[in-house]
């Protein structure tokens, strides 16, 4: 099971879920598209959450507040918070796409564990300033970046040492 995000409050107020809205409006209409109530439903239970949530796990979510939204529009309403900077995807050790707000938030990283999926989020300023150099170096004016550390957690390891002593 995967492990909960560490976010520097302990949930979002109603005045930055507001903020939000507005920036994902301003997104929907610089695409030519419009806001629903169901889009809303689903950036509000996504910004209320404080893990990371797959595409199905956003869906349970959402469906206990709105039966009829579909599977479909969730997915594409990740994709539309991805492209507007309010959602990023992060990718574990099982392949499956999960998402986590980003309005709001230091940045931060992900040290993965390769056999139980754990994992943690830290923060480094020092990777920020790596990015901002490259970012120089090679004349890229940088707006963002991924950054995570596969391994094995000390628990696992501790597992696998168990197994050989056995």
């Amino acid at each position: 099971m995967l492990q909960k995000r560490i976010d520097d409050q302990p949930s979002i107020s109603r005045e930055n879920i507001r903020e939000a809205e507005g920036i994902f409006l301003r997104h929907l209409r610089g695409v030519g598209l419009k806001q629903t109530e169901q889009r809303s439903t689903i950036l509000r239970t996504f910004l209320e959450t404080r893990e990371h949530l797959s595409t199905d796990e956003l869906h349970r979510l959402v469906k206990k507040k709105d039966p009829r939204i579909g599977f479909t529009t969730v997915y594409r309403t990740l994709k539309l918070l991805a492209d507007c900077g309010l959602a990023s995807e992060v990718a574990f050790h099982d392949g499956i796409a999960r998402y986590e707000h980003q309005y709001n938030r230091r940045s931060h990283h992900h040290m993965v564990c390769t056999e139980c999926g754990a994992s943690v989020e830290f923060f480094s300023p020092e990777v920020g300033e790596v990015e901002q150099e490259i970012g120089r170096k090679h004349h890229y004016l940088t707006t963002r970046h991924t950054f995570q550390i596969y391994g094995v957690c000390e628990e696992c390891r501790k597992k696998r040492n168990g197994r050989r002593i056995v």
